[in-house]
């Protein structure tokens, strides 16, 4: 039976798509987040901590080939980090996520994979996140703080998500545009020099798991000169958990009202 073209039949239509239009700019519309502009004006999601102190963290790990490497450069100058994980990878890679908490690093959830949300799905986000958050408290025997969706896509669900498992989202305030199949040490170290400032957050990586192959070797070249730039401008270098950010839940507002 044919679908009626007329100003009734557009009305039926417009009566069953805007409710999903509705649903779907609800889902996404928290996303806008990624944008630099927006993290600005959010500047507890950005990840803006004590004055005095930058917080670095690494995503998309851990991976066996290149997270050793990293935690030894950080070792070498005297630097703990903060490593946003995938859960996938701390079910395979246990070794490597036990050897960054066993030097000092603190771990934080990345997800479970490294999807994009781009359609609702409330309960598999939910399912991801506890189980990631679950993951890392197995390994670790403490429950995760931190979460950073991958992208820095935060929709309503993983939002939602987030709450549920306790965690914190933080996004960053700088980051070294690491990923790109052109990155070198020295457009590594300044992409973040030039978004850095006291009480922010960088983010790098520390795999080229979703990013152009090899690449993390730019961000290793990269890692004493961000550090040096930060102790030459009197800034200290550690991770998230000594930011001065308070944790989600009840500990953490009434942290944030002190």
């Amino acid at each position: 039976m044919a679908v009626s073209a007329g100003p009734a039949g557009a009305r039926r239509a417009a009566a069953v798509l805007t409710p999903l239009a509705a649903v779907a700019a609800a889902h996404i519309a928290p996303a806008a987040t990624w944008l630099p502009a927006v993290r600005r004006r959010l500047p507890g999601l950005a990840g803006v901590g004590h004055p005095g102190h930058v917080a670095l963290t690494f995503d998309d790990g851990p991976d066996p080939e290149s997270t050793p490497r990293f935690l030894d450069a950080l070792e070498a100058l005297g630097v703990r980090a903060t490593f946003f994980v995938l859960g996938d990878g701390v079910v395979r890679h246990p070794s490597v996520a036990r050897a960054a908490v066993r030097r000092g690093h603190e771990l934080a959830v990345h997800g479970w994979s490294h999807d994009r949300p781009w359609l609702p799905a409330p309960a598999d986000d939910a399912r991801a996140v506890l189980r990631a958050a679950g993951a890392v408290r197995e390994l670790t025997g403490r429950r995760p703080l931190w979460y950073r969706p991958p992208y820095g896509i935060l929709t309503s669900g993983r939002w939602a998500a987030a709450r549920a498992a306790g965690l914190r989202p933080v996004l960053w305030t700088a980051w070294g545009r690491d990923w790109t199949a052109g990155a070198t040490p020295a457009s590594v170290q300044a992409a973040v020099a030039a978004g850095l400032r006291g009480g922010g957050t960088v983010l790098l990586h520390d795999t080229d798991r979703m990013s152009a192959p090899g690449c993390w070797r730019a961000t290793l070249g990269a890692l004493p000169a961000v550090v040096e730039g930060c102790r030459a401008a009197g800034l200290s270098v550690g991770p998230l958990a000594e930011h001065g950010l308070p944790p989600a839940g009840p500990a953490g507002r009434r942290a944030s009202r002190r």
